[in-house]
């Protein structure tokens, strides 16, 4: 109790420590703005995956900013409107924006001579996913203006998701160094899908609050220890399995839970 007190009065003397959340989401939106830049120098070179590759790592550390700053905002009582919109702003930028750029260049290059029908419907799926990007946060803003309390889940696919399924199969191509030109095509649909996720009512866990408190957790502890030895041990291919494990969450359990809910109903009705 002392120490909660004596850390209130260290945030009360030091003003400038509430500028800390909005500094860690303004690393966040220039890591974004960095992807782009970054992914651009495609075309001033022989095509090369590792360039995406390197792409989708600046996104990923971009989760760790957008991790920590609503974290920051609750320890040092900074958390506010502006905050709110600011990270929803930074997110659009790092995980909607990037990801969409990067996924429709790397498309563009590996398929070099597509007709022109191919490159509009690459630019269009792309879009799909940027749009389900815009509304997932779109609909984040409003609940927070409305001061619905979020529980631990999230409805639809969260935008670091979205933008961590792409940068896995970026990751995972360069680790192999596998000829992505045959599956071209086959990514920009899936970014779509991930789109569509976006806005679906499919419930996701809030994997931000599960992961901040599993120090309390023991289970929570040992599932944390199993999935970094899984990264540990087979590194880009274990990022790819347990973040499209997770992205197919959401659908498997929704399918679940109809059928449960089916079979109850069954039950109810045959001993009605």
């Amino acid at each position: 109790m002392k120490g909660k007190k004596h850390f209130k009065e260290i945030v009360r003397k030091n003003r400038w420590l509430k500028w800390v959340p909005n500094s860690l989401t303004l690393c966040n939106s220039l890591c974004g703005f960095a992807a782009v830049l970054y992914t651009l120098r495609a075309y001033e070179s022989k095509p090369d995956i590792r360039i995406f590759a390197a792409t989708a790592w600046i996104i990923l550390f971009a989760m760790v900013f957008d991790a920590f700053d609503g974290f920051a905002a609750r320890i040092f009582n900074a958390a506010s409107m502006h905050g709110i919109q600011m990270d929803s702003l930074a997110d659009m930028v790092t995980f909607g924006m990037a990801p969409a750029v990067t996924l429709a260049v790397m498309t563009h290059i590996l398929r070099c001579e597509m007709p022109r029908y191919q490159e509009i419907l690459v630019y269009a799926l792309c879009a799909v996913y940027l749009g389900g990007a815009a509304l997932r946060l779109a609909t984040y803003n409003v609940h927070a203006i409305l001061e619905k309390k979020s529980d631990d889940t999230f409805s639809g696919l969260p935008t670091p998701g979205g933008a961590a399924a792409i940068c896995s199969i970026f990751l995972f191509g360069s680790s192999c160094r596998m000829d992505l030109s045959r599956a071209a095509m086959l990514l920009p649909i899936y970014a779509a899908l991930l789109g569509l996720l976006m806005v679906s009512k499919i419930r996701y866990i809030h994997f931000g609050k599960w992961l901040f408190s599993a120090g309390r957790n023991p289970k929570k502890l040992f599932i944390i220890a199993i999935l970094l030895a899984v990264v540990a041990v087979f590194r880009a291919a274990g990022v790819l399995v347990l973040v499209n494990l997770y992205v197919l969450s959401g659908p498997l359990a929704a399918i679940w839970r109809t059928m449960t809910a089916k079979k109850q109903n069954q039950f109810d009705g045959e001993h009605a």
